[in-house]
């Protein structure tokens, strides 16, 4: 038995799990209830793809800044107000979502199924 190979698929497995799991200050909504948040002017609205994926089709209201970018562009989200992330599929969402927890943001909510579950329009 390779329990080299035994250790690598648990490490994976276990990153994949830690991504998806919740974080105490991060709520989690499903794509059928944004909607209701699109509307709220006092909260912000980020999609956190890649700016081609952006390009493709993205949900109207929503601002574009990367995933990789979140550290840099701080000046840009406000933590006075309540900050609503979104991604393809609710994995990278959830990454900008820790780190922006890490930075001393408290209001903060990820749409669970990201722009895969979302049924609505798309502005390309």
């Amino acid at each position: 038995m390779n329990y080299g190979l035994i250790v690598i698929v648990v490490l994976i497995v276990g990153f994949f799990v830690y991504q998806k799991w919740p974080v105490k200050g991060i709520r989690s909504i499903s794509a059928s209830e944004l909607p209701d948040y699109l509307t709220d002017k006092t909260r912000v609205l980020i999609d956190v793809r890649e700016p081609h994926e952006y390009k493709g089709g993205h949900v109207q209201g929503m601002k574009n800044i990367p995933v990789g970018q979140i550290s840099k562009r701080l000046g840009e989200i406000p933590k006075d107000k309540e900050v609503v992330l979104m991604c393809r599929s609710g994995t990278r969402s959830m990454m900008a979502a820790r780190n922006l927890k890490k930075q001393g943001y408290d209001r903060i909510v990820n749409v669970k199924g990201g722009i895969s579950a979302w049924s609505g329009k798309v502005v390309k």
